[in-house]
């Protein structure tokens, strides 16, 4: 696959909470990491990547990091960001726009006190739905709840099957010395934590924290030249999903069709993967974007991640390894670049030992953005080791 750009680096911030940091900083010491585990510097970079946390997008970040440019692009779909930035990055080389690109992530909610439940989903914008949504002030956590409830009333989904997910995060997180949370919790802790927004608990929401992230991409010609091990993009797809003038599904996420063109771009299908990075913004979140990727039948969420089936080595599919946005990291409440961060780490070969899938070769990564009650973007990467 010669010409094929390749991730040659990746940096996940070890912080979880900054308050003597700024945003610019925790995005510029997240490059410096990514750069330096590519074995390049901030002045092979000519592309840059970032989106609505990087404070004054791509031309102020560009300065502070004293980047020389050919190319740069602010995509802001939320979460999902940085996945889809992934995508743009290749495509971008491919064109001949730029050799070496670099995504940035990073927030300090954690440090201005942003708790889960209480931030409202909308802000005074000019966006065309503020007006309709500003008098309710729905939190976020509300607007996942009428998702879950919606699933458990048409499906028959249980809060029992919603607590696995975290279960088995907890599995993961116990091993990374970085995780917020590394406590082995049960199902009955998380339906015994209390009830945020009926049917979601407290244990079912991810965290809030600081930090960030940084991903490099290079040229092919450049990627073999460098010590590290490359990783391409097989498949990659994008997609949006909103209220469609009323016609409201809450069943289903906006991954049904950004899976969809993943998995036909790399000629591959959800039974080939042996590791799945998935936003976990909420235990639900998993749930449905799993069925929508083809992973288990639509409905049939809750059985599939009941029992440890997401435990790595364990059950049938290892998710978030590194105890993903429940119980590890969740910066700028955009936890987009973390999935792409612990994907790496596994083809690699360098996750914790205690948590590395045996044999892989494939990832499936998949983050959305926004909300999913409401409008959201949906960004999903099939990786492969090279």
């Amino acid at each position: 696959m010669n010409g094929v750009p390749q991730i040659v680096g990746a940096f996940e911030h070890p912080t979880r909470l900054a308050p003597d940091k700024t945003v610019a900083q925790l995005h510029a010491e997240a490059a410096r990491g990514a750069l330096a585990d590519a074995g390049l510097t901030k002045d092979d970079v000519d592309g840059y990547f970032c989106s609505g946390d990087a404070p004054g997008g791509a031309l102020s970040m560009a300065n502070y990091l004293n980047l020389r440019l050919r190319h740069c692009d602010t995509l802001d779909v939320g979460g999902s960001s940085a996945v889809a930035q992934v995508a743009q990055a290749c495509a971008a080389i491919q064109m001949g726009k730029c050799n070496v690109a670099l995504i940035t992530q990073a927030g300090r909610p954690k440090s201005l006190g942003v708790t889960t439940g209480t931030k409202k989903i909308v802000k005074d914008s000019l966006a065309p739905d503020v007006i309709w949504e500003l008098p309710y002030a729905v939190p976020n956590v509300a607007n996942y709840a009428l998702v879950a409830a919606r699933h458990f009333y048409e499906f028959g989904t249980t809060s029992e099957q919603l607590a696995w997910v975290r279960v088995a995060a907890s599995h993961h997180a116990q091993h990374n010395p970085n995780a917020v949370l590394r406590k082995l919790v049960t199902v009955d802790d998380v339906l015994q934590s209390p009830l945020i927004s009926d049917p979601l608990h407290r244990l079912d929401c991810c965290l809030i924290t600081d930090g960030g992230g940084a991903i490099v991409v290079a040229r092919n010609e450049i990627a073999v030249s460098l010590r590290r091990p490359a990783i391409r993009l097989r498949g990659a797809g994008l997609a949006l999903k909103h209220q469609e003038a009323g016609a409201i599904d809450l069943t289903y996420s906006a991954a049904a069709q950004s899976g969809r063109e993943a998995f036909s771009q790399a000629g591959i299908d959800a039974a080939d993967i042996r590791y799945a990075s998935i936003y976990d913004s909420f235990t639900i979140t998993v749930i449905i974007q799993l069925e929508d990727l083809g992973f288990c039948p639509k409905g049939k969420g809750g059985a599939f991640v009941a029992d440890g089936n997401l435990i790595a080595n364990v059950g049938r599919l290892a998710v978030n390894t590194d105890g993903g946005g429940l119980c590890n990291n969740h910066p700028a409440n955009r936890g987009g670049i973390t999935k792409v961060i612990e994907a790496v780490r596994q083809l690699r070969q360098e996750a914790v030992p205690a948590v590395q899938v045996k044999n892989c070769e494939l990832a499936c990564v998949q983050a959305t953005g926004g909300h999913m009650a409401t409008r959201h973007a949906s960004a999903t990467l099939i990786l492969e080791r090279t």
